[in-house]
């Protein structure tokens, strides 16, 4: 079931009612969520709205887990827009995969909007193509080996040639909406592992997924199936001007 009521005091687009604050005891956070009883009159401003992801991003500490304030704040904006459209069937979750990082930093992280709780930061491979400690290639086509960025809505799970999976569904045209079709999906790897990056320096590499430690797959995978916002970040410009999530 959706949960648009815990949406609107942390993401980007978010929409403030004023006079709901009034019944809140001094020093505690409250932005009230349904879209469905405000009017125009309400909305925050875009400086508003950033304070509201800015003020999540530092009560998370995620700069202190490596993740920069314009990831998450791009995250949270894609999130509400897909949510609007109906995309989103469980709001509360988030996971976002910082490509902006090195494959030898964990730079995966599940996020729980409701308690505003990281409950997964962990190592997360790109595709062989993609890169080797950095992903800088990418590609939505089949047989690439190249990871897709971009906006996605976890689905099913399933039992396949790399164990328990977890099917991705892209949102994004000629980005990412090839993902079902080729295949990528979330996987546990026993290249997903700190031995690789000290053996290696950087960690093994999928065809095109975003594997997780096959220590915690299955908790992972548990976690976010089922309609849950999934945002793999990339810094590259290519993705960045196009993305319609992001731009809208």
């Amino acid at each position: 079931m959706k949960n648009p009521a815990i949406l609107v005091t942390i993401l980007a687009s978010v929409l403030f009612v004023f006079a709901a604050a009034k019944n809140v005891s001094p020093g505690k956070k409250t932005i009230i969520a349904s879209s469905s009883i405000i009017d125009s009159t309400t909305k925050t401003t875009s400086s508003e709205e950033h304070e509201n992801a800015s003020a999540l991003y530092t009560d998370l500490h995620l700069h202190e887990a490596g993740m920069n304030q314009e990831v998450f704040t791009s995250a949270l904006h894609g999130m509400e827009k897909l949510n609007t459209e109906g995309a989103i069937k469980k709001d509360d979750i988030i996971t976002i995969i910082d490509f902006s990082q090195p494959s030898s930093q964990k730079r995966l992280y599940v996020i729980d909007l409701n308690s505003e709780r990281i409950l997964f930061n962990t190592l997360v491979a790109h595709g062989r193509n993609t890169g080797t400690l950095w992903a800088k290639s990418f590609s939505n086509k089949a047989s690439s080996l190249k990871s897709s960025p971009g906006f996605y809505t976890t689905a099913e799970t399933y039992t396949g040639n790399d164990g328990y999976s977890l099917r991705l569904d892209g949102q994004e045209k000629n980005i990412n909406d090839n993902a079902r079709a080729r295949t990528v999906v979330m996987h546990g790897a026993p290249y997903v592992d700190q031995s690789a990056v000290n053996a290696m320096g950087y960690l093994g590499r999928s065809w095109g997924c975003p594997a997780v430690p096959e220590s915690q797959h299955r908790a992972i995978i548990n976690t976010i199936k089922g309609g849950t916002c999934l945002f793999i970040y990339s810094p590259e410009t290519n993705y960045l001007e196009r993305s319609t999530l992001i731009n809208s």
